[in-house]
């Protein structure tokens, strides 16, 4: 009854939100073992409840899955590993970002049918991520979508989801066999009336909120002017205009080009890019930042008399590495910068960084970058290795906008990121190793071959994740050893005695849905399902309907982030809290036990 409390009281805690998430998990822990501490617990079997089984959460398989995965995505991300394919992806939905969205989450949902709904999420996680940004869609109304389409798409075939298989084992074991397609009618019915609610009742019940990583990839903002000296080498050299302007610049847009010191101004017609030239260019921070990726270098004014000089002769050694960031700062009011031309500031003597572009709220002359005078309000876009950005902080004559730091994406490594994310997919889909090994191994090798740095890394581990998954084994650790899961199990039974079949199979199949969202589905569809086929020989029903009732509740798992850890992938992504899975996710787990209750008994005929 003490454990009963417990978790009722850490529901209630995090479904609030009053508390932070880290705050409710460490308390519901510190009271766990505050209570098995001052009250030692021996199971019927023997077995003391000590605090290191409570404790053992943290060193779960599932929770170092999801950190190993949350390191890899990044590394997919710091590279733009995932960008050429999310924007071929998303073309095929039109101008359309809804469209775009609606065809990817389908697609994902399909494939949980065939293959095990934790890689499918993994590998869609990245390419939904850079479609929301480039069509500026909340990634609020993409994350969460995507697990629960996956976890209905699961539901369908028995390799759909680990659930399953367990559950079949344990049905085996009593005497029943589930092939393949068992699952197909049922939860193909169960798959469809969900994701109608999934794709067009849950978005809109979202509460938008922004993420790192959508701020990372959004191709929108504010815009910098800047130059791009051409060099013997440079990718730009052959590019020949198009109705007046460079269509090979992507995201840059030219506003004079300077060729032996002679300006010339848009439109450019008839013109070929040669070594030599200068461009005068505008674009986002995004753009720069792919800009330096693919070699285009940059001008870093104070190096030479024109801004024109490079850092070395090849392009290859102008690419910066993993820890080579861009960042925004403003020229304060009274700063020694203000009223001085780029070139001879000093910002690249005093700070080592180097400035990349200026934005200014009035309009500025077509001119080099390196002849602009700073003026206070000024933004400029600077350039530096992360010890030197974060050298910035107290300047009182540049105001660093720390939160605009991020790092220029290692786009040579890409094939590198893609190779191993596409490693971990097949070893893990295919049952040649456990997910577990191939995410922890394929997280290493991103930290070894440079796709990201140590840093970068500890950006991607998510203390909520940690600590909410850690002290939700605990709870359901406890649960367990000391009788509650059965108690409700057996409580459930000794109401239904005497009830309709069709009746003891729709309260049978709510109550596992609602332990399953507290406990591990697993668990539960472990627990249960003795207790199904039983109920089932009783009452002489159908032991297939009452299978499958075990199965598709245990996978009902849409209330809390804990229940499954697909959620868990996407809370990070999409920055949600406990309480946008409640909203969410319990009308889910309503419509599917509606659905069941209903086209059940006429399915097995009952």
């Amino acid at each position: 009854m003490a454990t009963f409390a417990i978790i009722g009281a850490t529901i209630v805690a995090y479904a609030s939100e009053r508390l932070s998430m880290e705050a409710v998990s460490l308390a519901s822990l510190s009271a766990l073992l505050l209570l098995f501490g001052f009250f030692p617990y021996t199971s019927g079997e023997g077995v003391e409840l000590t605090p290191s089984r409570l404790l053992a959460g943290f060193s779960d398989p599932a929770l170092a899955t999801v950190i190993a995965l949350l390191i890899v995505g990044q590394g997919l991300f710091a590279t733009d590993a995932i960008d050429g394919p999310a924007r071929s992806i998303g073309r095929l939905g039109g101008p359309s970002g809804r469209r775009a969205i609606f065809l990817v989450i389908i697609t994902a949902g399909v494939l949980s049918a065939f293959l095990n709904n934790t890689p499918v999420v993994v590998i869609f996680i990245p390419i939904l991520t850079v479609i929301a940004a480039q069509r500026s869609y909340p990634g609020s109304r993409v994350f969460m979508p995507l697990s629960f389409m996956c976890i209905l798409g699961g539901m369908t075939t028995l390799l759909g989801s680990s659930t399953n298989l367990i559950a079949a084992g344990v049905a085996e074991d009593n005497g029943v066999i589930i092939s393949f397609f068992d699952l197909t009618g049922m939860g193909s019915m169960l798959a469809v009336v969900g994701g109608l609610y999934v794709l067009f009742l849950m978005p809109s019940m979202m509460r938008e909120r922004s993420s790192e990583i959508s701020r990372t990839h959004s191709s929108h903002g504010a815009q910098f002017i800047g130059e791009i000296p051409v060099t013997a080498g440079h990718p730009f050299i052959g590019l020949q205009s198009k109705a007046g302007m460079f269509p090979g610049l992507v995201d840059l847009t030219p506003r004079l080009m300077h060729r032996r010191h002679v300006p010339i101004l848009p439109p450019f017609e008839g013109i070929t890019i040669s070594a030599g030239d200068t461009l005068v260019v505008t674009g986002t921070r995004r753009a720069f930042s792919k800009a330096l990726a693919l070699g285009s270098a940059v001008a870093e004014p104070d190096d030479g008399q024109d801004g024109s000089e490079l850092r070395d002769d090849g392009v290859e050694s102008q690419r910066p590495g993993p820890d080579y960031h861009l960042v925004e700062a403003v020229v304060a009011p009274g700063s020694r910068f203000a009223g001085r031309t780029i070139q001879l500031s000093g910002i690249r003597a005093r700070h080592g960084v180097s400035v990349f572009g200026v934005q200014r709220k009035s309009r500025m002359a077509r001119m080099p970058l390196s002849e602009i005078r700073l003026e206070p309000g000024d933004t400029i876009l600077l350039g530096g290795n992360y010890e030197q950005i974060i050298q910035l902080r107290g300047d009182h004559d540049l105001l660093l906008l720390e939160h605009s730091a991020e790092p220029v994406p290692q786009s040579r490594k890409a094939v590198f990121a893609f190779s191993i994310f596409i490693a971990i997919i097949l070893l893990s889909a295919f049952e040649i190793l456990p997910i577990v090994v191939s995410a922890i191994t394929g997280a290493v090798l991103m930290l070894a071959l440079g796709c990201l740095t140590i840093y970068q890394a500890a950006r991607a581990f998510d203390r909520q994740v940690f600590l909410l998954v850690g002290s939700s084994i605990g709870l359901a650790t406890a649960l367990q050893a000391t009788g509650g899961a059965s108690l409700i199990a057996d409580t459930t039974v000794a109401a239904l005695m005497g009830a309709p079949v069709p009746v003891v199979l729709s309260v049978l199949f709510i109550v596992m849905a609602v332990v399953t969202n507290i406990l591990s589905n697993n668990a539960t569809a472990v627990l249960f399902m003795p207790i199904a086929l039983g109920v089932a020989d009783r009452l002489g029903a159908s032991q297939e309907a009452f299978v499958a009732a075990v199965i598709f509740a245990a996978n009902a798992s849409f209330a809390t982030p804990i229940g499954y850890q697909t959620n868990l992938l996407v809370m990070g992504p999409g920055h949600y809290g406990f309480r946008d899975y409640l909203r969410a996710g319990a009308p889910l787990v309503l419509i599917i036990w509606l659905t069941f209750s209903f086209l059940a008994p006429w399915y097995y005929g009952l």
